[in-house]
């Protein structure tokens, strides 16, 4: 018998198109499956068949308002990063986690990443199961950082697993007390201390949805975390314009150059930036934005997919977000990735790690020669190329999607 399946999926595409492939598996084996989104993807999620509910909280609103601004520009502290969310969410949070729990309702089993720890409340709400969502590493382990804070490295072991448990603590203590009044009088819950949640996530199920084969398993994570693979989402019914297919056909292959919900403070003037390195490298280029601006060498196109555009291009320039970096390498093409915050340096570390590009090129230091060397490099280093290939096809032979529904079937 099909079970109700609830995902909560506040934030940017790059993380709802992974919960999107995992609903669409799950309602193929049987189960009704509701993802709560920002209203900006209600018709890329009804469309695929799944149920919807809405989220108050608009990531790519929240990027470009002032705030954000200032949060993309603070550099790789995790303290002020956590503050500065905390600031920016403020005003959204008690219609956030009303809309949480009515979106809730009915579910027989509950998943969600640790953000306020969503996942525990509703699982002791509704009394059923719940898993933890991770896009990036974020269970403590001894042989790596959080990705958020990088310099814990320095202090070893210890200091790498402590740097997961401050994360958690602290993203808790920032949020604990709009979520204990919540818990309180709309759930009809006990408040929770600022160890309590900590605590009960320690051994709930988790669902790595990302690649061994770019995030070697640590040996101190236990039998409750489970590495499936990236989870990749196909839109069979999406048809490339006339125009794009042209273009592509018009000479050698373009270089991708786009950096999803993020954006800079002058995005006018990073726009004329982008071009101007592009073309002091020789290369064409397809562009994210509005296609009116389109020149004979560079294409501007709106949302296309990833997993068709990708493949055609001769590399891709991304901010390194999970969901972006997962397509880009199973593109099997080369990746310059110009992170601006959050687990983007991470991931944009890994990339270089793998030589599947060159150093990457952080966006507070985008300049149009800076630009131009790095996609010399990325495009003329046989070495990016091969070590792409080999990658992308790794990752195409995994079914994250397939391992992940296993996990959730024995669950419920």
């Amino acid at each position: 018998m099909g079970r109700t399946v609830v995902i909560f999926a506040a934030g940017s595409r790059g993380d709802v198109q992974p919960c999107l492939a995992l609903g669409r598996a799950l309602t193929r084996e049987g189960h009704s499956v509701r993802l709560l989104a920002s209203t900006r993807y209600r018709r890329l999620i009804t469309e695929t068949g799944l149920r919807f509910h809405p989220l108050p909280a608009d990531p790519s609103e929240i990027i470009e308002s002032p705030e954000g601004q200032e949060l993309l520009a603070g550099r790789r502290n995790p303290v002020a990063f956590i503050r500065g969310l905390n600031r920016i969410m403020r005003p959204l949070f008690s219609r956030l986690l009303a809309e949480t729990q009515a979106g809730a309702e009915g579910a027989d089993l509950v998943l969600a990443p640790t953000f306020g720890l969503l996942g525990v409340h509703l699982s002791q709400y509704l009394r059923v199961p719940h898993a933890i969502i991770h896009f990036q590493p974020s269970q403590p382990t001894g042989v790596f950082p959080h990705p958020f804070t990088p310099a814990a490295r320095f202090l070893g072991p210890v200091g790498n697993r402590l740097s997961f448990e401050a994360v958690n603590l602290g993203s808790w203590l920032v949020c604990r007390q709009f979520i204990n009044t919540w818990r309180r009088e709309g759930l009809g819950l006990p408040a929770l201390s600022p160890l309590g949640p900590c605590r009960r996530v320690s051994q709930a199920p988790v669902l790595c949805a990302f690649s061994p084969t770019l995030v070697p398993r640590p040996p101190d994570w236990g039998p409750n975390v489970h590495m499936t693979g990236f989870w990749h989402h196909e839109q069979p019914w999406w048809k490339p314009p006339q125009r794009l297919l042209g273009f592509l056909d018009d000479g050698p292959p373009p270089v991708y150059v786009g950096f999803g919900s993020m954006k800079t403070g002058d995005p006018e003037a990073t726009d004329r930036l982008v071009r101007a390195a592009l073309r002091r490298a020789g290369l064409r280029g397809v562009l994210a934005g509005d296609p009116s601006t389109s020149d004979d060498d560079m294409l501007v196109v709106e949302e296309t997919p990833h997993s068709w555009l990708f493949p055609r291009m001769a590399a891709v320039v991304h901010h390194g977000g999970a969901g972006t970096t997962a397509s880009a390498l199973r593109s099997g093409v080369p990746s310059l990735v110009c992170p601006f915050f959050g687990d983007q340096p991470y991931w944009a570390d890994r990339v270089h790690s793998l030589g599947v590009g060159p150093k990457p090129l952080p966006s507070r230091q985008l300049t149009a020669s800076a630009l131009a060397g790095r996609l010399r490099a990325v495009t003329e280093d046989s070495g990016h190329a091969e070590a792409a290939r080999r990658l992308g096809r790794a990752l195409t032979a995994e079914d994250g999607v397939g391992h992940a529904c296993h996990v959730l079937n024995q669950l419920v």
